[in-house]
Protein backbone atom coordinates (compact mmCIF):
# COMPACT_ATOMS: atom_id res chain seq x y z
CA UNK A 1 0.00 0.00 0.00
CA UNK A 2 2.81 2.69 0.56
CA UNK A 3 4.48 1.88 -2.74
CA UNK A 4 1.45 2.50 -4.21
CA UNK A 5 0.76 5.51 -2.34
CA UNK A 6 4.20 6.55 -3.63
CA UNK A 7 3.32 5.85 -6.69
CA UNK A 8 0.24 7.96 -7.41
CA UNK A 9 2.00 10.84 -5.19
CA UNK A 10 4.77 10.48 -8.03
CA UNK A 11 2.30 10.60 -10.67
CA UNK A 12 0.89 13.95 -9.62
CA UNK A 13 3.92 15.48 -8.87
CA UNK A 14 2.97 16.06 -5.33
CA UNK A 15 5.33 16.08 -2.83
CA UNK A 16 5.49 13.06 -0.43
CA UNK A 17 5.53 13.81 3.31
CA UNK A 18 8.96 14.18 4.73
CA UNK A 19 10.50 11.82 7.45
CA UNK A 20 11.19 13.39 10.98
CA UNK A 21 14.64 13.74 10.05
CA UNK A 22 16.94 13.12 7.27
CA UNK A 23 20.71 13.01 7.11
CA UNK A 24 23.07 14.06 3.75
CA UNK A 25 26.46 12.64 3.82
CA UNK A 26 28.31 14.60 0.90
CA UNK A 27 31.45 13.65 -0.32
CA UNK A 28 32.21 17.70 -0.95
CA UNK A 29 29.96 20.40 0.15
CA UNK A 30 29.51 23.91 -1.38
CA UNK A 31 27.48 25.24 1.82
CA UNK A 32 27.94 28.82 1.23
CA UNK A 33 28.68 29.53 -2.15
CA UNK A 34 32.03 32.08 -2.69
CA UNK A 35 33.39 30.41 0.11
CA UNK A 36 36.12 27.75 -0.62
CA UNK A 37 34.22 24.17 -0.56
CA UNK A 38 34.61 21.77 2.18
CA UNK A 39 35.76 17.99 2.52
CA UNK A 40 32.95 15.23 3.54
CA UNK A 41 30.12 16.97 5.61
CA UNK A 42 26.84 15.61 6.75
CA UNK A 43 23.87 17.85 6.44
CA UNK A 44 21.04 17.03 8.72
CA UNK A 45 17.66 18.62 8.08
CA UNK A 46 13.91 18.13 9.91
CA UNK A 47 10.89 19.42 8.75
CA UNK A 48 11.75 20.95 5.64
CA UNK A 49 15.06 23.20 7.19
CA UNK A 50 18.51 22.44 7.82
CA UNK A 51 19.71 21.84 11.32
CA UNK A 52 23.09 21.84 11.02
CA UNK A 53 25.94 21.42 8.81
CA UNK A 54 29.25 19.42 10.21
CA UNK A 55 32.37 18.40 8.82
CA UNK A 56 32.68 14.10 8.53
CA UNK A 57 30.43 12.13 8.06
CA UNK A 58 28.56 12.05 11.41
CA UNK A 59 26.56 8.70 12.63
CA UNK A 60 22.93 8.79 11.33
CA UNK A 61 20.55 8.96 14.34
CA UNK A 62 18.48 6.01 14.97
CA UNK A 63 15.11 6.58 12.93
CA UNK A 64 16.47 8.83 10.73
CA UNK A 65 16.87 8.62 6.86
CA UNK A 66 19.74 8.34 5.02
CA UNK A 67 20.95 10.21 1.77
CA UNK A 68 24.07 9.33 0.83
CA UNK A 69 26.01 11.27 -1.26
CA UNK A 70 29.77 10.53 -0.57
CA UNK A 71 30.23 11.04 -4.13
CA UNK A 72 28.73 13.66 -4.98
CA UNK A 73 29.54 17.42 -4.73
CA UNK A 74 26.52 19.38 -2.98
CA UNK A 75 25.54 22.68 -3.29
CA UNK A 76 22.47 24.46 -2.36
CA UNK A 77 19.65 24.23 -4.93
CA UNK A 78 20.26 26.77 -7.81
CA UNK A 79 18.05 30.07 -8.48
CA UNK A 80 17.06 31.62 -11.73
CA UNK A 81 16.28 35.14 -11.96
CA UNK A 82 14.08 35.35 -14.84
CA UNK A 83 12.10 33.09 -16.08
CA UNK A 84 8.91 32.73 -18.14
CA UNK A 85 7.25 29.47 -17.30
CA UNK A 86 3.93 29.35 -18.98
CA UNK A 87 5.54 28.80 -22.25
CA UNK A 88 8.70 27.74 -24.60
CA UNK A 89 7.62 29.04 -28.07
CA UNK A 90 8.86 31.10 -30.01
CA UNK A 91 8.05 33.17 -33.25
CA UNK A 92 5.29 32.62 -35.00
CA UNK A 93 4.85 29.87 -32.67
CA UNK A 94 4.33 31.66 -29.41
CA UNK A 95 1.93 34.31 -31.72
CA UNK A 96 -0.13 30.97 -32.79
CA UNK A 97 0.08 29.75 -28.92
CA UNK A 98 -1.41 32.60 -27.52
CA UNK A 99 -4.65 33.15 -29.67
CA UNK A 100 -5.20 29.06 -29.57
CA UNK A 101 -4.70 28.16 -26.28
CA UNK A 102 -6.55 29.60 -22.86
CA UNK A 103 -5.46 30.19 -19.39
CA UNK A 104 -6.05 26.77 -18.32
CA UNK A 105 -3.49 25.38 -20.65
CA UNK A 106 -1.22 28.28 -19.62
CA UNK A 107 -1.62 27.17 -16.37
CA UNK A 108 -0.95 23.57 -16.74
CA UNK A 109 2.43 24.07 -19.27
CA UNK A 110 3.51 26.63 -16.49
CA UNK A 111 3.24 23.51 -13.82
CA UNK A 112 4.70 21.31 -16.81
CA UNK A 113 8.11 23.46 -17.20
CA UNK A 114 8.21 24.51 -13.50
CA UNK A 115 8.84 20.80 -13.20
CA UNK A 116 11.18 20.52 -15.44
CA UNK A 117 12.95 23.56 -13.72
CA UNK A 118 12.97 21.99 -10.72
CA UNK A 119 14.44 18.74 -11.76
CA UNK A 120 17.26 20.80 -13.44
CA UNK A 121 17.96 21.49 -9.96
CA UNK A 122 16.98 24.91 -10.07
CA UNK A 123 14.69 24.75 -6.78
CA UNK A 124 13.68 29.00 -6.94
CA UNK A 125 12.86 30.75 -10.02
CA UNK A 126 11.02 34.46 -10.39
CA UNK A 127 8.77 34.71 -13.06
CA UNK A 128 9.07 37.88 -14.81
CA UNK A 129 5.66 38.27 -16.65
CA UNK A 130 2.64 36.19 -18.21
CA UNK A 131 -0.07 37.51 -19.79
CA UNK A 132 -2.87 35.24 -17.75
CA UNK A 133 -1.88 34.94 -14.33
CA UNK A 134 -0.86 30.89 -14.67
CA UNK A 135 2.32 31.41 -12.56
CA UNK A 136 0.54 32.97 -10.06
CA UNK A 137 -2.00 30.46 -9.75
CA UNK A 138 1.16 27.86 -10.04
CA UNK A 139 3.05 29.96 -7.06
CA UNK A 140 0.46 29.53 -4.90
CA UNK A 141 -0.80 26.09 -5.66
CA UNK A 142 2.91 25.11 -5.51
CA UNK A 143 3.32 27.15 -1.56
CA UNK A 144 0.15 25.18 -0.44
CA UNK A 145 1.91 21.65 -1.23
CA UNK A 146 -0.76 21.05 -3.75
CA UNK A 147 1.38 20.39 -6.71
CA UNK A 148 5.72 20.23 -6.80
CA UNK A 149 7.19 22.78 -8.50
CA UNK A 150 9.83 25.32 -7.81
CA UNK A 151 9.22 28.57 -5.18
CA UNK A 152 8.57 31.32 -7.20
CA UNK A 153 9.09 34.99 -6.90
CA UNK A 154 6.67 36.29 -9.67
CA UNK A 155 5.78 39.29 -11.44
CA UNK A 156 2.40 39.11 -12.86
CA UNK A 157 2.13 40.97 -16.10
CA UNK A 158 4.63 43.15 -16.72
CA UNK A 159 4.54 46.58 -17.77
CA UNK A 160 5.39 49.12 -21.12
CA UNK A 161 4.31 51.55 -22.95
CA UNK A 162 1.29 51.76 -25.45
CA UNK A 163 3.43 50.18 -28.83
CA UNK A 164 5.88 49.06 -25.84
CA UNK A 165 8.03 45.64 -25.59
CA UNK A 166 5.06 44.28 -23.49
CA UNK A 167 2.24 45.51 -25.94
CA UNK A 168 0.54 42.52 -26.86
CA UNK A 169 -1.34 43.94 -29.14
CA UNK A 170 1.71 44.53 -31.65
CA UNK A 171 1.12 42.83 -35.02
CA UNK A 172 -2.45 41.99 -34.22
CA UNK A 173 -5.24 43.34 -36.49
CA UNK A 174 -6.60 46.77 -35.48
CA UNK A 175 -10.09 44.80 -34.91
CA UNK A 176 -8.71 42.60 -32.26
CA UNK A 177 -7.36 45.31 -29.86
CA UNK A 178 -10.22 45.45 -28.01
CA UNK A 179 -10.49 41.86 -26.97
CA UNK A 180 -7.16 41.91 -25.75
CA UNK A 181 -6.37 43.23 -22.24
CA UNK A 182 -4.05 46.17 -21.79
CA UNK A 183 -3.92 46.87 -18.67
CA UNK A 184 -0.37 46.67 -18.01
CA UNK A 185 0.05 49.57 -20.45
CA UNK A 186 0.75 53.04 -19.69
CA UNK A 187 1.83 56.66 -20.77
CA UNK A 188 2.68 59.10 -18.66
CA UNK A 189 3.12 59.30 -15.03
CA UNK A 190 0.04 58.42 -13.38
CA UNK A 191 -1.06 56.07 -15.72
CA UNK A 192 2.49 54.41 -14.91
CA UNK A 193 1.57 54.53 -10.89
CA UNK A 194 -2.09 53.22 -11.67
CA UNK A 195 -0.66 50.34 -14.02
CA UNK A 196 1.99 49.21 -10.92
CA UNK A 197 -0.81 49.31 -8.59
CA UNK A 198 -3.25 47.35 -10.43
CA UNK A 199 -0.17 44.06 -10.07
CA UNK A 200 0.23 45.09 -6.75
CA UNK A 201 -3.26 44.66 -6.21
CA UNK A 202 -3.26 41.19 -7.97
CA UNK A 203 -0.34 40.29 -5.03
CA UNK A 204 2.53 39.90 -7.07
CA UNK A 205 5.98 39.66 -5.47
CA UNK A 206 7.76 41.84 -7.84
CA UNK A 207 7.27 44.48 -10.33
CA UNK A 208 8.66 43.88 -14.30
CA UNK A 209 8.46 46.90 -16.53
CA UNK A 210 10.55 47.40 -20.47
CA UNK A 211 12.05 50.75 -20.35
CA UNK A 212 13.52 49.75 -24.13
CA UNK A 213 12.25 47.58 -27.26
CA UNK A 214 12.84 44.19 -27.44
CA UNK A 215 13.88 41.11 -29.63
CA UNK A 216 11.02 39.29 -29.46
CA UNK A 217 7.99 42.59 -29.28
CA UNK A 218 7.10 41.86 -32.97
CA UNK A 219 7.76 45.79 -34.30
CA UNK A 220 10.64 46.95 -36.11
CA UNK A 221 11.31 49.75 -33.21
CA UNK A 222 14.83 48.53 -32.21
CA UNK A 223 16.43 47.99 -29.07
CA UNK A 224 16.40 51.39 -27.84
CA UNK A 225 14.26 53.88 -25.15
CA UNK A 226 10.67 53.28 -25.32
CA UNK A 227 9.80 55.21 -21.41
CA UNK A 228 10.26 58.62 -21.13
CA UNK A 229 12.30 59.23 -17.06
CA UNK A 230 9.35 60.44 -15.24
CA UNK A 231 7.44 57.58 -16.36
CA UNK A 232 10.09 55.16 -15.20
CA UNK A 233 10.53 56.93 -12.14
CA UNK A 234 6.40 56.89 -11.14
CA UNK A 235 6.91 52.97 -12.21
CA UNK A 236 9.52 52.57 -9.48
CA UNK A 237 8.23 54.48 -6.91
CA UNK A 238 4.99 52.83 -6.59
CA UNK A 239 6.48 50.06 -6.33
CA UNK A 240 9.02 50.61 -3.94
CA UNK A 241 6.18 52.60 -1.94
CA UNK A 242 4.04 49.14 -2.36
CA UNK A 243 7.64 46.94 -0.98
CA UNK A 244 7.75 45.47 -4.15
CA UNK A 245 11.24 45.55 -6.30
CA UNK A 246 11.57 46.79 -10.10
CA UNK A 247 13.10 44.13 -12.40
CA UNK A 248 13.60 46.10 -15.98
CA UNK A 249 14.01 45.02 -19.18
CA UNK A 250 16.23 46.89 -21.28
CA UNK A 251 19.00 46.22 -24.11
CA UNK A 252 19.93 49.78 -25.37
CA UNK A 253 21.89 51.94 -22.73
CA UNK A 254 19.63 54.98 -22.99
CA UNK A 255 16.57 53.13 -21.34
CA UNK A 256 18.97 50.74 -19.40
CA UNK A 257 20.53 54.26 -17.30
CA UNK A 258 17.59 56.06 -16.88
CA UNK A 259 15.78 53.08 -15.14
CA UNK A 260 19.03 52.94 -12.92
CA UNK A 261 19.22 56.61 -12.34
CA UNK A 262 15.64 55.85 -11.53
CA UNK A 263 15.87 53.48 -8.74
CA UNK A 264 15.52 49.97 -10.42
CA UNK A 265 16.45 46.78 -8.13
CA UNK A 266 17.67 44.84 -11.09
CA UNK A 267 18.38 45.29 -15.64
CA UNK A 268 17.10 42.18 -17.16
CA UNK A 269 19.63 41.56 -20.37
CA UNK A 270 21.57 44.89 -20.33
CA UNK A 271 22.58 43.61 -23.73
CA UNK A 272 24.73 47.43 -24.60
CA UNK A 273 25.77 48.15 -21.14
CA UNK A 274 28.41 51.39 -21.39
CA UNK A 275 30.43 53.28 -19.29
CA UNK A 276 27.88 55.33 -17.36
CA UNK A 277 25.60 52.18 -16.82
CA UNK A 278 28.42 50.58 -14.63
CA UNK A 279 28.69 53.99 -12.65
CA UNK A 280 24.72 53.77 -12.11
CA UNK A 281 25.26 50.18 -11.17
CA UNK A 282 28.20 50.72 -9.04
CA UNK A 283 25.81 54.13 -7.40
CA UNK A 284 23.10 52.37 -6.86
CA UNK A 285 23.85 49.06 -6.06
CA UNK A 286 21.66 47.05 -8.78
CA UNK A 287 22.03 43.76 -10.12
CA UNK A 288 22.84 42.84 -13.70
CA UNK A 289 21.16 39.87 -15.01
CA UNK A 290 22.58 38.90 -18.50
CA UNK A 291 20.50 36.26 -19.55
CA UNK A 292 23.37 34.68 -22.28
CA UNK A 293 21.36 31.94 -22.93
CA UNK A 294 18.80 32.96 -25.41
CA UNK A 295 20.90 32.65 -27.72
CA UNK A 296 20.20 29.45 -27.88
CA UNK A 297 16.87 29.50 -27.98
CA UNK A 298 17.38 31.48 -31.13
CA UNK A 299 19.79 29.16 -32.63
CA UNK A 300 17.51 26.10 -32.40
CA UNK A 301 14.56 27.30 -33.45
CA UNK A 302 16.15 29.00 -36.55
CA UNK A 303 18.12 25.72 -37.11
CA UNK A 304 14.73 24.26 -37.79
CA UNK A 305 13.14 27.35 -39.12
CA UNK A 306 14.60 29.87 -41.04
CA UNK A 307 11.29 31.38 -41.11
CA UNK A 308 10.68 30.87 -37.58
CA UNK A 309 10.84 34.49 -37.00
CA UNK A 310 8.51 37.02 -38.91
CA UNK A 311 11.84 39.74 -40.63
CA UNK A 312 10.90 42.41 -37.92
CA UNK A 313 11.97 40.40 -35.05
CA UNK A 314 14.78 38.47 -36.96
CA UNK A 315 16.66 41.34 -37.62
CA UNK A 316 16.67 42.07 -33.89
CA UNK A 317 17.69 38.01 -33.57
CA UNK A 318 21.02 38.48 -35.44
CA UNK A 319 21.61 41.56 -33.99
CA UNK A 320 21.28 39.86 -30.45
CA UNK A 321 23.66 37.13 -31.46
CA UNK A 322 26.34 39.04 -32.62
CA UNK A 323 26.79 41.06 -29.77
CA UNK A 324 25.53 38.75 -26.36
CA UNK A 325 28.40 38.68 -23.80
CA UNK A 326 30.03 42.40 -24.37
CA UNK A 327 28.20 43.57 -21.41
CA UNK A 328 29.07 40.53 -19.43
CA UNK A 329 32.31 40.89 -20.27
CA UNK A 330 32.33 44.47 -19.45
CA UNK A 331 30.60 44.74 -15.90
CA UNK A 332 32.64 41.57 -14.57
CA UNK A 333 35.88 43.12 -14.18
CA UNK A 334 34.41 46.57 -12.95
CA UNK A 335 33.28 44.78 -10.33
CA UNK A 336 29.11 45.39 -11.11
CA UNK A 337 26.73 42.83 -8.89
CA UNK A 338 25.67 39.54 -11.25
CA UNK A 339 22.83 38.04 -10.51
CA UNK A 340 21.88 34.46 -12.85
CA UNK A 341 19.01 34.63 -15.24
CA UNK A 342 18.24 32.36 -18.52
CA UNK A 343 15.27 34.10 -19.79
CA UNK A 344 14.26 30.57 -20.18
CA UNK A 345 10.68 30.65 -22.19
CA UNK A 346 13.46 32.04 -24.90
CA UNK A 347 15.40 29.53 -24.38
CA UNK A 348 14.30 25.94 -23.62
CA UNK A 349 13.37 24.95 -20.10
CA UNK A 350 14.86 22.18 -18.01
CA UNK A 351 18.03 23.68 -19.86
CA UNK A 352 18.41 26.77 -17.30
CA UNK A 353 22.32 25.84 -16.85
CA UNK A 354 23.68 26.32 -19.78
CA UNK A 355 23.64 30.04 -19.26
CA UNK A 356 26.62 28.84 -16.53
CA UNK A 357 28.91 27.89 -19.78
CA UNK A 358 28.19 30.93 -21.52
CA UNK A 359 28.85 32.90 -18.14
CA UNK A 360 32.21 31.93 -17.69
CA UNK A 361 33.18 32.10 -21.58
CA UNK A 362 32.32 36.23 -21.39
CA UNK A 363 34.25 36.41 -18.11
CA UNK A 364 33.14 34.96 -14.89
CA UNK A 365 35.04 32.14 -12.72
CA UNK A 366 32.98 28.79 -12.02
CA UNK A 367 32.69 30.16 -8.61
CA UNK A 368 31.52 33.80 -9.19
CA UNK A 369 28.90 32.16 -11.46
CA UNK A 370 27.61 29.62 -9.21
CA UNK A 371 27.45 32.63 -6.49
CA UNK A 372 25.59 34.36 -8.87
CA UNK A 373 22.92 31.49 -9.07
CA UNK A 374 23.01 31.24 -5.55
CA UNK A 375 23.63 33.69 -2.82
CA UNK A 376 23.83 36.55 -4.96
CA UNK A 377 20.05 35.64 -6.30
CA UNK A 378 18.80 35.25 -3.13
CA UNK A 379 19.75 38.47 -2.34
CA UNK A 380 18.27 40.30 -5.43
CA UNK A 381 14.89 38.01 -4.14
CA UNK A 382 14.88 39.07 -0.98
CA UNK A 383 15.30 35.57 -0.19
CA UNK A 384 18.77 35.14 1.61
CA UNK A 385 17.78 34.11 4.92
CA UNK A 386 15.38 31.79 3.18
CA UNK A 387 17.65 30.18 0.41
CA UNK A 388 21.26 30.17 -1.84
CA UNK A 389 23.28 28.56 0.80
CA UNK A 390 23.30 25.88 3.39
CA UNK A 391 23.17 27.00 6.87
CA UNK A 392 20.71 25.99 10.23
CA UNK A 393 17.66 27.60 10.01
CA UNK A 394 17.64 28.16 5.85
CA UNK A 395 15.12 25.89 3.53
CA UNK A 396 17.00 22.46 2.67
CA UNK A 397 17.24 22.96 -0.95
CA UNK A 398 19.89 20.57 -2.01
CA UNK A 399 21.42 19.14 -5.10
CA UNK A 400 24.38 17.14 -5.95
CA UNK A 401 26.11 16.73 -8.74
CA UNK A 402 28.88 14.02 -10.08
CA UNK A 403 31.93 15.99 -10.89
CA UNK A 404 33.11 19.48 -9.40
CA UNK A 405 31.44 22.36 -10.73
CA UNK A 406 33.99 24.55 -9.51
CA UNK A 407 36.57 23.21 -11.88
CA UNK A 408 34.11 22.10 -14.87
CA UNK A 409 30.93 24.77 -14.73
CA UNK A 410 29.32 22.31 -16.98
CA UNK A 411 28.67 19.98 -14.32
CA UNK A 412 25.52 21.55 -13.14
CA UNK A 413 24.25 20.81 -16.69
CA UNK A 414 23.32 17.29 -15.58
CA UNK A 415 22.43 17.29 -12.09
CA UNK A 416 22.05 14.44 -9.91
CA UNK A 417 20.20 14.60 -6.88
CA UNK A 418 17.40 17.45 -6.10
CA UNK A 419 15.87 18.45 -2.43
CA UNK A 420 13.73 20.77 -2.07
CA UNK A 421 12.24 22.05 0.83
CA UNK A 422 13.29 18.89 2.63
CA UNK A 423 11.76 16.89 -0.06
CA UNK A 424 13.28 14.16 -2.32
CA UNK A 425 12.31 15.44 -6.35
CA UNK A 426 12.55 12.06 -8.08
Amino acid sequence: MRFTLALVALALSVPLAAGPLTVIHAGRLLDVPGTAAKGPSTITVEDGRIVSVVAGHAPVPAGATLIDLKDRFVLPGLIDCHVHLDSDAGGEAALIEGVTEGPGMAALRAQWNGMKTLRAGFTTVRNLGDGSGATLALRDAVARGWVMGPRIIDAGRSISVTAGHMDATLSLADELHPAIDQSNLCDGADACRHAVRLQVRRGVDVIKIATTGGVNSRIGAGIGQQMFPDEAKAIVEAAHLAGKKVAVHAHGADGMNLALAAGADSIEHGTMLDDASVKLFLQTGAYYVPTLSTINGYKERLAKDPNAYPPAVLEKVKWRLSVTGKSLAKAVPAGVKIAFGTDAGVSKHGRNADEFELMVQFGMTPASAIAAATVNAADLLGLKDQVGALKPGMAADIIAVAGDPLSDVTALKTVAFVMKGGVVVR
